[in-house]
């Protein structure tokens, strides 16, 4: 529990006056972490933490290459000196693979950062895939179609989104089905 409060103390004070959308999009992503204790376990403290902290690369004061999950993950890395599995997880969230190689900097994000526990990447992407920009909470699809529309075809989101759909689709449905089974 001192983690996931460290993480929601960080995160509000890098977003919530820069970017008041953003923080309550992360409100949002957060409290649906939390919906997943019963079937995180012993990890639902490590989820929820890293969902406090997912879009802290967006704060003006750590974007520096564009690509939130990098800048997140190396700012809790070096600044917070964070469990390497919270940056694991920022660093990798949401189709981050994908959006990386789109940005060119799949190598650096790879080299910097291992891949988190699947079961966890998967859980994370749930809660951000599953919480629109205003933090209320709304079916993949939805959030899916939300993404796309804000930026045109030939944008490089656009693409990564495109192209981690069915990643991004099956994320969610493999927790949904965790939850509906409660393992």
């Amino acid at each position: 529990m001192e983690q996931v409060l460290w993480a929601r103390e960080l995160a509000q004070h890098l977003l919530e006056e820069p970017l008041p959308r953003r923080w309550a999009h992360t409100q949002g992503v957060a409290e649906q972490a939390e919906s997943l204790a019963c079937v995180l376990g012993a990890d639902a403290d490590l989820v929820t933490a890293s969902a406090w902290l997912h879009d802290i690369g967006y704060a003006p004061d750590l974007a520096v290459t564009g690509f939130h999950p990098l800048d997140g993950a190396r700012y809790l890395r070096g600044g917070e000196r964070a469990d390497e599995r919270v940056c694991a997880l920022v660093a990798h969230h949401s189709g981050a693979l994908v959006e990386a190689e789109e940005r060119g900097l799949l190598d650096e994000l790879t080299s910097e950062f291992a891949l988190p526990r699947p079961d966890l990447l998967k859980a994370l992407t749930y809660c951000d895939m599953t919480t629109g920009p205003d933090g209320k909470h709304l079916p993949v699809e939805q959030r899916l179609s939300e993404i796309l529309e804000r930026y045109e075809p030939e944008d490089l989101v656009h693409r990564a989104i495109t192209r981690s759909k069915p990643d991004l689709l099956g994320a969610v449905r493999s927790v949904e089905t965790r939850i509906a089974t409660g393992t």
